[in-house]
């Protein structure tokens, strides 16, 4: 028992050693995981500036001589589109629980939203406002991206991703 307590007690300085270097390691990895947290936080910030800077190219008007655009662009803060109409698009599929004989009764209003990039979508049946739904543009990008087809928008209406992208491209944002 004795020999045992003094070898310990002669490789105490060994297991110091050890776990003294230990940890050195762990304390430059905890460093090295910083540093690359810190290099991750800037990548986001800058993708997020990115991002803006994009939707705020798409959505400002270039510096144009021609007063007749600029003054129709202002003139065109909202579409009006009838589900029959946005069906012969083929941007509407279906809405739930309503014939397509009705469509031509349904209204919906694509108005922009208080931020860059998103839209106010309000529906109205028969001349009264019925829902309103904010629709992030980057969402629909997300979804895109994603490979999603179908959406649902009031929980009722289903929409192709992609030709609502295409109708607020055409609309909304400058060629």
């Amino acid at each position: 028992m004795l020999q045992i307590i003094a070898k310990d007690i002669r490789q105490q300085r060994l297991h110091r050693q050890r776990r003294g270097g230990e940890l050195q390691k762990l304390h430059q990895t905890l460093s090295s995981l910083q540093l690359k947290s810190r290099h991750h936080c800037e990548q986001v910030d800058y993708y997020r500036h990115y991002i803006t800077s994009c939707l705020d190219h798409l959505t400002t008007d270039s510096k144009s001589t021609n007063k007749k655009a600029a003054e129709k662009k202002k003139k065109l803060p909202a579409l009006s589109y009838s589900a029959a109409r946005l069906q012969e698009k083929g941007v509407l599929l279906e809405i739930q629980d309503l014939p397509p004989t009705q469509f031509r009764n349904v209204v919906f209003d694509i108005v922009p939203g208080p931020e860059r990039g998103s839209f106010t979508v309000k529906a109205r049946f028969l001349g009264v406002e019925m829902e309103e739904f904010l629709l992030q543009y980057q969402d629909l990008l997300q979804l895109q991206y994603e490979g999603v087809a179908v959406m649902k928008m009031f929980d009722k209406a289903k929409i192709n991703v992609n030709l609502l992208i295409f109708l607020l491209n055409k609309k909304f944002f400058k060629k």
